[in-house]
């Protein structure tokens, strides 16, 4: 019976979409929206800016997401993000109700519904090991036609089509700045210093805005290129290191679940306990609302260490 009303409510919740004509993405957008830029005062500004109250758990999520996606230039897929966190949370919702048990339905929906979130955070270091590997070869080549013509923007014009996505959006930019735009290749430098969240790049950028002063300047931009071969040996070894506590990690939460179908196995009694009872169930709620507090700390804690120096 249970069954029956959850899958008349998933109509019932479809229907009024198709109805009313409501795009799911914009729907989700607008909520995550209104839950992330709600309405402040002056005393809520001055607290943020002197660090004095910080940002809810929930909303500090989704900004650290929306941060990422705006630095690898994927801004456009929030909305779609936001609905695949939508339907994760009623995901969980439906699994709560199907096993009966009212004290895991919020933490089903709430955990499943950071899950999209979460591998996002998770994804946003293997681009920057992308960007890193795709700087290692711009930078070397460019370096190396900067040197022999004393002219950047000919130096990029002549190997823009060896480069690739992402750094080739970031020199196209630049070239279309300096001939399109404004002349100013300094301001242009300036402008294509921020582009990338990257120390070695920021460092090069400077180095070629100094040479635009001092042309004997250039013999510093081969030792800076040269770092960044230095910097992609020592991270990957750092992000071998953290790899081996997220695996155990992941080995612990699948033996937890994997206990519930064991003891189906082992003793049907124990199992009927911990199932139908609201003891058993309370203690598989707070189980899950552990294995969800754990997942979202040992994200944050085993964030990749970049080397920088």
């Amino acid at each position: 019976m249970l069954q029956i009303q959850l899958i008349a409510c998933i109509g019932m919740i479809v229907g009024l979409f198709i109805v009313f004509q409501i795009s799911p993405m914009a729907f989700t957008g607008d909520v995550f929206e209104h839950f992330t830029n709600q309405p402040k005062t002056i005393r809520d500004d001055v607290d943020q800016v002197t660090h004095r109250k910080k940002q809810s758990f929930f909303r500090r999520e989704i900004a650290q997401v929306q941060d990422i996606l705006s630095v690898t230039g994927r801004s456009a897929q929030f909305p779609i993000l936001c609905a695949v966190a939508l339907a994760c949370f009623a995901l969980g919702t439906c699994i709560a109700i199907m096993l009966s048990n009212f004290f895991l339905v919020p933490v089903l929906a709430i955990g499943c519904m950071f899950l999209p979130f979460w591998y996002v955070k998770l994804m946003a270091s293997h681009f920057k090991r992308d960007i890193s590997a795709e700087l290692e070869t711009a930078l070397s080549i460019i370096t190396t036609a900067y040197l022999r013509t004393e002219d950047i923007l000919m130096a990029v014009e002549e190997n823009i089509n060896y480069l690739n996505p992402p750094v080739l959006s970031v020199f196209q930019a630049f070239v279309s700045q300096v001939r399109l735009i404004n002349p100013d290749v300094v301001e242009a430098l300036y402008t294509l210093k921020g582009r990338i969240e990257n120390p070695v790049f920021r460092e090069w950028c400077d180095a070629i805005i100094a040479c635009q002063g001092d042309r004997h300047l250039k013999t510093t931009l081969t030792p800076i290129v040269s770092k960044l071969s230095d910097m992609r040996v020592v991270n990957g070894e750092l992000e071998n290191l953290i790899f081996e506590p997220r695996k155990e990690f992941v080995m612990m939460q699948v033996l937890v679940l994997g206990n519930i179908p064991l003891l189906y196995f082992l003793n049907q009694d124990w199992y009927n306990v911990l199932m139908h009872t609201p003891l058993g169930q309370l203690i598989l709620a707070l189980c899950g609302a552990v294995m969800f507090i754990s997942t979202a700390f040992v994200i944050h804690l085993t964030q990749p260490i970049e080397y920088r120096r």
